[in-house]
């Protein structure tokens, strides 16, 4: 078997509303989705980090970077193929954008694989630990209103009602104005259910301990990428200074990036991003070094039904940390804002939001053979915008 052909495809649609963080406010939906052809008819799919402008610059780096090193390769060949790929890139990019696009065409290899051997990935990572995955509710996104207080009052009301047992929302406005967020939230959900809050980098670990001593009171469960990425410090800050867990991690690539996030402990609970890491290749490597330091994962998960589909089988095969009778489940990041790119890409939908519903906030594990979901091919077609 070979790789015949690399397509790279970017899909968008304008939002009815502007969404954001602390960082943008963006009014366009985008996914990059990856498809990786061979020369006895089995197609990977697989997906790529990174919306807007960053999809497109990605676009060129799938087809016209990546895919003339890997042409005529057996896709089976997955790690072979990530070295070659990295070391080739290695002067021009070892995290980044190169990253991102690499995980999209490592993902969509390991989806032959599962086709090519019909077994679905959970298989191939060694065996699904659980049939269920908990899911938690994102949503909360910041958004250009004076009422935003009373916004997220009615979010938040609206996705426990769907049937999250927890949900997340995005804070970085100020300190002041997130406490008050957290606050009208906490009043809609009340104080039984596990709520987690996301700054997308917005503070100086000086400007984050204190916020996270009120957001402690508030019972908020973690707070994620409180300061930069890059401050590895200011993270083992915050570890040291707040009892409630320290998230973070998306924003890291490969091995080495997140070697000494792991080793000097700067998170509570790390976040690996399957779709930017470095692919599905690389995101075991980065899992068996937080094992070692006994640091638990929870995917960051952002995108279409691919990325989620993706996370379903790495979440399957995710061990208990640490083992017991009754552990700690690893939990699904759902993202509840409007995204048709989730909800109506595939052939055949995961149908998330009626799971959580029925089944007491769990999903099922996709049954087919690689990555179980095939993506709708008319769809596609609708929504792909050239560069």
């Amino acid at each position: 078997m070979k790789i015949t052909q690399i397509i790279s495809h970017v899909l968008q649609y304008d939002l009815d509303e502007e969404l954001g963080y602390s960082q943008q406010y963006y009014a366009k939906r985008t996914a990059h989705l990856v498809e990786v052809r061979t020369d006895i008819g089995i197609t990977g799919w697989g997906e790529c980090f990174g919306g807007g402008g960053v999809a497109f610059a990605n676009k060129t780096i799938v087809e016209h970077v990546i895919q003339p090193m890997i042409l005529g390769m057996d896709p089976l060949d997955r790690d072979v193929i990530w070295h070659k790929v990295y070391n080739l890139l290695r002067d021009h990019g070892q995290k980044g954008m190169p990253i991102q696009s690499l995980s999209g065409v490592d993902i969509a290899l390991w989806d032959i694989a599962g086709k090519f051997l019909n077994q679905p990935v959970y298989k191939l990572l060694g065996g699904a630990y659980r049939e269920r995955i908990p899911a938690y509710g994102y949503g909360m996104m910041l958004q250009k209103f004076p009422n935003l207080e009373e916004r997220f009052t009615e979010e938040s009301q609206r996705i426990k009602e769907m049937g999250f047992t927890a949900m997340k929302m995005k804070i970085g406005l100020s300190p002041e104005r997130d406490v008050k967020l957290v606050e009208a939230v906490r009043k809609g959900i009340g104080s039984d259910m596990r709520l987690m809050v996301d700054a997308n980098h917005a503070y100086t670990a000086r400007e984050a301990i204190p916020l996270g001593r009120e957001l402690q009171n508030l019972g908020v469960y973690w707070f994620e990428e409180p300061v930069a990425p890059e401050d590895h410090q200011g993270y083992r800050d915050l570890c040291e200074a707040l009892d409630m867990s320290i998230a973070g991690g998306e924003a890291e690539f490969t091995r080495w990036g997140f070697r000494d996030l792991i080793k000097n402990r700067c998170v509570d609970l790390l976040q690996p991003e399957v779709c930017a890491l470095g692919g599905i290749t690389e995101y075991q490597k980065v899992l068996a070094m937080a094992h070692a330091h006994f640091v638990p994962v929870v995917n960051h998960v952002w995108g279409s039904a691919i990325a989620v589909g993706t996370n379903l089988h790495l979440l399957a095969a995710l061990p208990d940390l640490p083992g017991a009778a009754h552990p700690v489940q690893p939990m699904l990041e759902y993202d509840t804002t409007p995204n048709l790119f989730r909800e109506q890409l595939l052939q055949e939908s995961l149908n998330i939001n009626e799971q959580v519903k029925n089944n007491n906030g769990t999903v099922a594990l996709p049954k087919g053979p690689g990555l179980g979901i095939e993506p709708d091919l008319d769809f596609i077609k609708h929504y792909e915008v050239s560069i």
